[in-house]
């Protein structure tokens, strides 16, 4: 007789774990649907920005090797590292 109470607890066990886990997985499905719609909404009143992209304005950049000088080797293209 105790077995029998046994099992039928734990068989109300796995179901209700498993009842509980279907109720989590269909409360997130649902809260994800309903995220997907908010943001469609949102997306839809969003005024339209423009996506051309602006061309990149050159900048000053200190001349650089065409090849890797050895280390403890200056860059010698100023006067002053001329004359030294």
């Amino acid at each position: 007789m105790l077995s029998i109470v046994h099992a039928a607890e734990s068989q109300f066990r796995y179901e209700s774990a498993t009842r509980d886990r279907e109720r989590a997985l269909l409360a997130s499905i649902r809260d994800r649907r309903a995220a997907a719609v908010e943001a469609a909404a949102l997306e839809a009143a969003a005024p339209v920005i423009s996506t051309s992209v602006e061309p990149r304005r050159a900048t000053a950049r200190a001349t650089r090797a065409a090849w890797a000088r050895p280390i403890g080797v200056k860059n010698c293209e100023t006067a002053a590292c001329a004359t030294a």
